[in-house]
This record gives C-alpha cells, sequence and structure tokens, in this order.
C-alpha cells in the first residue's frame, strides 16, 4: 500500500513539476483525496491546526523588540527638543551606537514617524 504522502510527492515528481509543495498544501490535498477515509482526514485537520498554532505562537516580539520600542521613543524624545539631526549625533546624544541608531531611525522612517532630508551627503532627521 503506498502512504498518502508518498503518493503526493511521486506524483509531483512523475510530472517533473518544479513546485515544491507546503505541509499545509500536502495535509489539504491529503484530506481531499482520501475524503471517504475519516481517519486521515481527522490526521491531516489535526496537523493543519499545529501548523496554524505554530504560526500564530511566531508572532510574539522577542525580547530584544520590546526594548527597541522604548529606545524609539527615546529617539523621537530627542528629535522633538531639536533641530534637525545626525544619527551619530543622536547616537552620541543618547548614549548608543550609530548602527543601533542608524537601525532604528531606519525603521521609524518606515513607520512614517521620522522624515530624512539629505543636505550636503548628510542625513538628517525630524520628527514627521
Amino acid at each position: 500500500m503506498v502512504r498518502p504522502v508518498q503518493y503526493i510527492t511521486a506524483e509531483w515528481r512523475e510530472k517533473g513539476n518544479q513546485y515544491t509543495m507546503t505541509k499545509r498544501e500536502m495535509y489539504t490535498k491529503i484530506a481531499t483525496i482520501n475524503a471517504s477515509d475519516a481517519e486521515i482526514v481527522a490526521f491531516c485537520n489535526h496537523e493543519i491546526e499545529l501548523l496554524n498554532k505554530k504560526n500564530s505562537a511566531a508572532k510574539k516580539p522577542t525580547k530584544t523588540q520590546i526594548a527597541n520600542e522604548s529606545l524609539k521613543d527615546d529617539i523621537l524624545a530627542v528629535l522633538k527638543d531639536s533641530d534637525p539631526m545626525t544619527a551619530s549625533a543622536i547616537a552620541e546624544k543618547m548614549g548608543l551606537s550609530v548602527n543601533k541608531v542608524s537601525a532604528l531611525l531606519t525603521q521609524l522612517k518606515e513607520d512614517n514617524s521620522v522624515s530624512r532630508e539629505v543636505i550636503k551627503r548628510k542625513a538628517y532627521f525630524t520628527v514627521a
């Protein structure tokens, strides 16, 4: 007897298809092919539920991301109280590395919290 997983992967190889099937797609197809077998359908649905749980758990922010949020607030506070500043000036004022501040400024710029203006090849940041 050919197991359902072996059947599907063999089917893809025979067709010479370059597409790689995800686990979710595989379990959905197995459940569809074996719709009359309640045990296989229940197993496939259970595996899909486990994949859903795994994906939802991955969206929890890390400790570093949580810490960076407070640093972003600090950067915004520094920018509100001053004229346009460079990343190095902000880093010096806050006691952080220029790389860290640049990365956080990039995130703030993507969130439209700060605006970036280049004057004489230097980037200056202000609160948007």
